[in-house]
C-alpha cells in the first residue's frame, strides 16, 4: 500500500517464471484471489498460474497441478529483537502467542503445545501490531511470513528458532495443463541453478537477517 507497487518474494517469482516464459514484467496482470478460491479460480481460466504461499498437498493435486516446489516453508515465531526467552515452540509455555483464527499452525500450537496461552485474530498483521505493542510475546505461522514481517522491521523484529513443520510451497495451475507445468519446472531449476532465485530471496525475505536455504528438489511427477 505505501508505494503502490506489487513486491515480494512470491512476486519476484512470478515475475520470474513470467520471463522463463518470454513475457515481460509489463505483461503480467496481477490479480488478487482469496485463499478459499484458489482452485476455482485455476479451474475457470481467471488466472494463469498462483504463486502465494501455496502447499503442494495430495488433495489440492486432486484439482490443480503444481509445479515445485519452490519453497520449503515450515511454522515458525515471530518475537521482538529483545526477546531472549523464546528459541522455539518448547518455550511458549505460559506466553501470550498469536495466530490467525482457525488456521492449521494456531490448530498445531494448540495441539502439541497447549500450555501455550493462544490469541486469534482474522489476520497476522494484527497479531504482529499487537506484537509490537507488548499486547502478545510471539506470532506463529508460515516461516515465509514471518521473514516478510521481520524485514520490513529487522530493527524491531525477528524470527527464532528452527521451522517445526513442513509447508512445500508450489506454483498452481490448470490440472490438465501439463505442458504449462514442466516448462515452469524448467525454468524453477534454471533459476536456482544460475542464481537468480537466491537474489529474489536475498531482495526480500533475506532482509529479515536470515540467510537463503537451500531450495527443494523439485517435484515433476508424471500427468495423470
Amino acid at each position: 500500500p505505501a508505494s503502490g507497487r506489487y513486491s515480494g518474494f512470491d512476486i519476484e517469482i512470478a515475475k520470474m517464471v513470467a520471463a522463463g516464459l518470454g513475457f515481460p514484467a509489463n505483461r503480467i496482470s496481477f490479480r488478487t484471489i482469496a485463499s478459499a478460491n484458489r482452485e476455482t479460480s485455476l479451474q475457470n481460466g481467471q488466472i494463469d498460474y498462483y504463486v502465494g504461499t501455496y502447499t503442494i498437498n495430495d488433495n489440492r493435486k486432486k484439482l490443480v497441478g503444481f509445479a515445485g516446489p519452490y519453497y520449503m516453508a515450515g511454522q515458525g515465531l515471530l518475537v521482538r529483537k529483545d526477546e531472549d526467552g523464546i528459541k522455539g515452540p518448547a518455550d511458549l509455555d505460559g506466553k501470550r502467542v498469536c495466530s490467525a483464527a482457525g488456521s492449521t499452525p494456531y490448530q498445531r500450537i494448540q495441539h502439541d503445545y497447549p500450555k501455550a496461552d493462544l490469541v486469534s485474530y482474522d489476520t497476522y498483521s494484527i497479531c504482529v501490531d499487537n506484537l509490537l505493542t507488548y499486547q502478545v510475546d510471539a506470532v506463529t505461522t508460515d516461516d515465509s511470513i514471518l521473514l516478510g514481517y521481520a524485514a520490513k522491521v529487522p530493527e524491531e523484529l525477528k524470527v527464532v528458532g528452527k521451522p517445526f513443520s513442513e509447508e512445500p510451497y508450489g506454483i498452481g495451475v490448470p490440472r490438465k495443463d501439463n505442458a504449462l507445468r514442466l516448462a515452469i519446472d524448467v525454468i524453477l531449476a534454471a533459476r536456482e541453478r544460475d542464481g537468480t532465485w537466491k537474489k529474489a530471496y536475498d531482495a526480500t525475505l533475506g532482509l529479515s537477517g536470515v540467510p537463503a536455504p537451500k531450495p527443494p528438489p523439485i517435484d515433476r511427477y508424471p500427468a495423470s
